[in-house]
């Protein structure tokens, strides 16, 4: 069997593997008894990643040089990065949850590289002179990588979305602070404050200080029933996420900050400039700002559940127009082995 025809059977199974494996994923949600369904649908992202390392592998000898230089190879590096990110999360949360929302991912995106691209854009190709250089692996590796971890972590940012019903909720302090869930405990509040729902006063506690005044506990105000109180799983859960998401977001981010001062560097060999305001640079430069917005929201601020999901969440689509809509949209320096 020739390198070519390996490659053809190893991308069918990537998509193959990957679809079932997302299929697995999500009977695990929807049916949490079975218990072999976590460990088959983590051996399926497991296989999936190394029939995806053994093409890149197999294009790499084949045409000599690092797979990184048209939609198809970057396509399937992405792939690959999103299911060894995958790994890395599932083995720090525990949940089958992780698998149901990004086995998709991984699957649409092999999907697309092999079902949808033309023959032509499949084919390695001798490259371009601009592409000829140790930059190459350098640069665009480590920003689809970043790439990677990025979408890992807004997908468990969309996770903890889903899990919370998008209700505001104060989590154990997953990246800074400490405490425990706030949810249903009671508050404490003056009594110039005290609504019609104060607890009992054989409940109350009260505290004089100097010129403060009487403090009481008053129990929390009611959810609507549309709103019902998360229960106790659901919210220890939604801390996981919320920790492993900020966890795999904190490594990307540096890797995105090395791939653009890579990607600097390699533009001042190439074109005479560090910086050209190219629509790639520009949304790249947009990207480390919304998840430089979250991290600094998570570590300076304090901002714990809701917010910086949303946050993190809106990253998801900023990443994939830096990462192939400015390509699709528009032309500029960085077109050549894509779609231009």
């Amino acid at each position: 069997m020739d390198l070519v025809t390996l490659q053809g059977w190893l991308d069918n199974a990537s998509f193959a593997i990957l679809f079932i494996t997302m299929l697995i994923y999500w009977g695990g949600v929807a049916f949490p008894g079975v218990p072999f369904l976590a460990g088959t649908g983590r051996s399926g992202m497991a296989i999936a990643n190394l029939c995806m390392a053994a093409l890149l592998s197999a294009r790499w000898i084949e045409a000599g040089y690092f797979p990184l230089s048209n939609l198809y190879e970057s396509l399937f590096f992405l792939a690959w990065g999103i299911t060894a990110m995958h790994l890395v999360a599932e083995s720090l949360s525990g949940s089958r949850l992780v698998g149901a929302i990004t086995a998709p991912v991984a699957m649409g995106i092999a999907a697309f590289a092999t079902l949808s691209l033309p023959d032509q854009m499949q084919v390695s190709e001798p490259l371009v002179p601009a592409l000829k250089s140790n930059w190459l692996m350098m640069h665009v590796s480590v920003m689809l990588l970043s790439y990677a971890a990025l979408l890992v972590g807004a997908l468990l940012a969309v996770a903890f979305l889903i899990v919370t019903r998008g209700q505001s909720v104060t989590l154990k302090g997953s990246s800074v602070g400490t405490g425990g869930f706030r949810q249903g405990q009671y508050q404490l509040k003056r009594t110039s404050e005290i609504s019609s729902e104060t607890i009992p006063a054989s409940q109350a506690v009260a505290l004089e200080a100097a010129g403060v005044g009487t403090a009481v506990l008053e129990k929390p105000k009611v959810q609507s029933e549309a709103h019902p109180p998360l229960s106790p799983q659901r919210l220890t859960l939604a801390d996981t996420l919320d920790n492993i998401s900020y966890r795999i977001i904190g490594l990307g981010f540096p890797l995105l900050t090395i791939g653009i001062i890579a990607g600097a560097v390699w533009a001042n060999e190439a074109w005479g400039s560090y910086w050209s305001w190219d629509p790639k640079e520009t949304w790249a430069l947009i990207t480390w700002l919304v998840f430089a917005a979250y991290l600094h929201s998570r570590i300076t601020k304090g901002w714990q559940g809701r917010r910086p999901a949303i946050l993190a969440a809106s990253g998801f689509v900023v990443v994939w127009i830096c990462y192939l809509g400015v390509n699709i949209l528009g032309k500029g320096l960085h077109s050549y082995g894509w779609f231009f």
